[in-house]
């Protein structure tokens, strides 16, 4: 197949090209749209016990499908006239709404159940409206509502939040978010590949093959979108993982290209060549992110699966891009490739000579290789001891559920959130609902025994019957434990204790029992997760190599090169060192976030495994085919040297380039994407340098030729790629 593409972009180049230029512009008219039909949704599983309780809470006692808090203050206090006239005009617009399906204000209950709703201080009212609409549809309705009620009316300022405003502003500030990473992201990658690539022209291949792929994926994101919730965050990713992954694979093409034709090959059998072997190991490596990153649709949350359908997306159009594109444009370009040398024209400012080609053992990375080898036990030994020490804090993780804290202070819901936790008595994030959904003949005296025996438990302030609609019961469970808490834990565990009333089925709800339900989620179906990532990581590069070792120790080194991250997450996000990177600590992590981090960097760090791992064997298979009469740990510490010598360059490249795109995403606004950004820059910087320029060779080097030990079938089926590329370099 890699050979006909080769055929096919040598006879018809500009065809190809054209073809993809017209498809690029079709995916790009239907995908970009798509930022307007996605959420800041899915963190919570829709299967669990606390989702049926929100169903219930919204489609049998109109409470919508999502909280807008409005809160109304004045220095004259809540009770001027000026406060009430605001708040009520707000109460009777709202209401008015068709997307409102309940108010409370402190001006329109009795105020005996004000207390709540007014601020300690007496300066502030608070308004609270259910939205409904789905998780999509609420936050607009809330967006809109918003622009209307919100902003100073003479000396009364009205300001809106909630979870409502909280998805709302968050999709706003991501698609903000987005258009500043891609700001940032590709002038720098883009002057990293003309350095790289030599040439203005060459550089261009890549950030084309980049455009190709963000718009691809965008495409199959509004197609997804028509069956189910997508989360506004897979944008981010889509944009991030294109650009990267797009140079990573060009980058490894045209280095394999400049190679052949280095080594004496005419232009046409240099491409041929270079599909073969470099075209073969982006699909592999493709195929590798693409399975690590499709594993994240078995979670029931719809934001994991939402960077499922976008990482599969993405990897799928960069790897079809980059095998089918880039021939082509090497043909259309041909001695033009090296055109436009920035590298010259510098050496020729500077005065400075043009560099004389050198011989392999003379090169950078194959000497650091060697070092490493013959040092393998102390340095292999400190590394992992390091890695392991940076890992550390994550042994004292702790989940928790996203909020208005992860926006930044100047949003407006951000601003209510730290208002409601200051100066307001209750706290309704705090308070547990419980639903009985079939009460009816259910004694009066059985439901009253139900909620003393819950108003025993600890840290319980009061439980009240709020709401009796359609044979189906509410209890309100006011608490005092801090939210993602041991003590909101324990409560949790006495109120599911508590004999149900009449034994019949009793819903409970809340932020700390959807916390508990997402969490639950997502450690019970941890295991089959990781260990799908690994039977696939392993078959993969089973059959890449031929080898059972090195899947084995791919695996490992690939755990070992996320350590760093995850330590940081804790160190910086959950504890707040570095000044949390300007993001406010909460004492917890949002527990998508790290399963997120370690499905597509396992996957990534699998991509320069296969990079690297795949020329080392085709030196190794060569020094067997020419007969080498050296001992096999001498050939096997030679072909590691020579692999690495040939890609160390193309991996480093394309290392910093990736980092540049993900470090991109710590200019996000929102914290757990900044979390999410500096997570994915940290492990692929410690992935490309300490584990695969130096964990790898001195692996490679204690087990010899033991790293080549597989089944034999499966080793001579992989030989006929030897006569292919490998021999004619020798």
């Amino acid at each position: 197949m890699l050979e006909r593409i080769a055929r096919l972009a040598i006879s018809a180049p500009r065809g190809v090209l054209t073809v993809a230029a017209a498809l690029a512009v079709a995916a790009a008219v239907f995908g970009i749209p798509v930022a307007k039909t996605l959420c800041a949704c899915g963190f919570e599983d829709p299967t669990s016990e606390s989702s049926a309780a929100a169903r219930l809470l919204s489609e049998k006692f109109g409470q919508g499908d999502v909280q807008m808090l409005i809160v109304v203050e004045s220095p004259d206090g809540y009770r001027s006239a000026a406060a009430r006239d605001v708040g009520t005009a707000i109460v009777d617009q709202l209401r008015r709404s068709p997307h409102v399906s309940s108010v409370t204000s402190p001006w329109t209950v009795p105020p005996s159940a004000a207390t709540e709703l007014i601020s300690t201080d007496s300066s502030a009212g608070l308004i609270i409206a259910g939205i409904t609409g789905g998780e999509t549809g609420s936050q607009q309705h809330a967006k809109a509502l918003s622009d209307e009620i919100t902003g100073d009316r003479g000396e009364v300022t009205v300001r809106s939040g909630g979870v409502a405003m909280v998805n709302a502003q968050i999709t706003t500030q991501s698609q903000h978010d987005l258009l500043l990473m891609e700001s940032i992201a590709i002038p720098l990658s883009f002057l990293v590949l003309v350095w790289v690539f030599g040439g203005l022209l060459a550089a261009a291949v890549p950030v084309a093959v980049g455009g190709l792929a963000i718009v691809g994926a965008l495409a199959v994101l509004r197609t997804v979108t028509v069956f189910t919730d997508v989360s506004i965050f897979a944008l981010n990713l889509s944009a991030a993982m294109g650009l990267a992954l797009a140079i990573d694979y060009t980058l490894l093409i045209i280095s394999r290209y400049r190679d052949e034709l280095a080594e004496g090959a005419d232009r046409d059998s240099a491409l041929t060549r270079t599909m073969v072997s470099a075209g073969r190991t982006v699909v592999f490596s493709a195929t590798t992110v693409g399975l690590s990153m499709s594993v994240m649709a078995l979670f029931p949350m719809h934001f994991l699966k939402s960077f499922a359908y976008a990482g599969v997306a993405t990897v799928t159009f960069a790897a079809l891009a980059a095998v089918v594109l880039t021939p082509a444009a090497i043909v259309v370009l041909g001695h033009r490739l090296d055109a436009l040398d920035v590298r010259r024209l510098a050496r020729r400012v500077l005065r400075r000579p043009e560099p004389v080609r050198r011989s392999v053992e003379q090169w950078f990375w194959y000497r650091s290789t060697t070092f490493v080898m013959r040092r393998a036990m102390p340095i292999g030994v400190g590394v992992v001891v390091l890695l392991l020490t940076l890992g550390a804090p994550f042994l004292g993780v702790k989940w928790g559920f996203p909020d208005d804290r992860v926006l930044p202070p100047s949003a407006s819901a951000r601003q209510v959130g730290d208002q409601l936790r200051t100066d307001f008595a209750g706290n309704s994030a705090t308070g547990v609902s419980v639903v009985i959904p079939d009460a009816k003949g259910l004694p009066r005296s059985e439901i009253q025994r139900y909620a003393d025996e819950l108003a025993r438990a600890p840290d319980v302030v009061n439980v009240s019957v709020t709401g009796e609609e359609q044979g189906s019961v509410l209890l309100t469970v006011d608490s005092s434990a801090p939210l993602f808490s041991d003590r909101s834990d324990i409560q949790l565990d006495r109120l599911h204790a508590v004999p149900r009333p009449g034994d019949r089925p009793v819903y409970i709800g809340g932020t700390a029992q959807a916390n508990r339900d997402s969490v639950h989620a997502i450690t019970s179906r941890l295991p089959v997760v990781l260990g799908l990532i690994a039977a696939i990581m392993f078959v993969l590069l089973l059959l890449l190599t031929g080898s059972v070792v090195l899947p084995l120790k791919a695996l490992l080194l690939n755990a070992l090169s996320l350590t760093a991250a995850f330590g940081a997450m804790v160190w910086i996000f959950q504890d707040g060192h570095l000044g949390a990177l300007g993001t406010t600590p909460t004492g917890t992590l949002v527990a998508n976030v790290p399963v997120l981090l370690f499905c597509i960097a396992f996957g990534l760090s699998m991509d320069y495994e296969v990079f690297l791992v795949s020329r080392i064997r085709e030196f190794w298979l060569a020094s067997g085919a020419d007969g080498d009469a050296r001992p096999p740990r001498v050939r096997n510490d030679e072909s590691v040297a020579l692999g690495i010598a040939h890609t160390g360059r193309v991996v480093t490249a394309a290392a910093l380039v990736m980092t540049i795109s993900f470090a991109a995403l710590v200019a996000a606004n929102v914290s757990f994407m900044r979390m999410f950004g500096l997570g994915l820059t940290l492990a692929v910087l410690v992935d490309a340098t300490l584990v695969r320029m130096v964990l790898l060779p001195a692996f490679m080097h204690l087990m010899g030729q033991w790293n080549w030990w597989g089944p034999a079938r499966l080793n001579r089926s992989t030989r006929p790629l030897v006569s292919k590329v490998c021999l004619p370099q020798a």
